[in-house]
């Protein structure tokens, strides 16, 4: 039977650590597989598209730049990239959950929320994109839908105001 040497090394954290062969991982080698992606919205369904079907377009355009950010480009950006998932996904699900205020306050307050959260995620695009992680085109087409949501969330944030303190 072979005897196994170790050997005894300081760490520096007020204890001894006994130095032993460095333990293999299997990885795995295969990547999973998504199912297959949903079509987004053209131009021409947008531009007739509520807050509704705009924000979960961009919440799926949102979470693909994610996946390019993080596992697809040579960046592999991390940080940036959660922020603007969080906040550019965060959008829709605070759309989604005016749909059953119980109030028009707590539709206006839910509507405020998706405003600032759309605000956020304009921030990271163009912090992304002045860093070079974005290219022009990728940049103008997210701009673009970001700037559509602003105004139709800016609308309805304004008309609400209106409607709550006129009551």
């Amino acid at each position: 039977m072979e005897e196994k040497k170790y050997s005894k090394k300081w760490s520096g954290k007020g204890k001894t650590t006994v130095n032993r062969e460095p333990r293999t991982v299997k990885q795995a080698s295969y990547k999973p597989k998504r199912g297959p992606l949903s079509k987004l919205m053209t131009e021409e369904e947008k531009s007739k598209a509520g807050i509704h079907e705009l924000s979960y377009d961009f919440g799926c355009r949102i979470t693909r730049l994610f996946q390019y950010l993080t596992e697809d480009s040579e960046y592999k950006e991390y940080i940036i990239s959660k922020q603007i998932y969080r906040s550019g996904t965060s959008i829709g699900a605070n759309v989604r959950e005016s749909k059953h205020a119980q109030s028009d306050a707590d539709f206006l307050s839910k509507m405020s929320i998706a405003y600032k959260e759309a605000d956020e995620t304009d921030y990271w695009l163009n912090l992304l994109h002045d860093n070079g992680y974005l290219n022009e085109s990728q940049f103008g087409s997210l701009k673009t839908d970001m700037d559509r949501i602003l105004k139709l969330l800016t609308s309805i944030v304004k008309t609400m105001n209106n409607k709550v303190k006129g009551k």
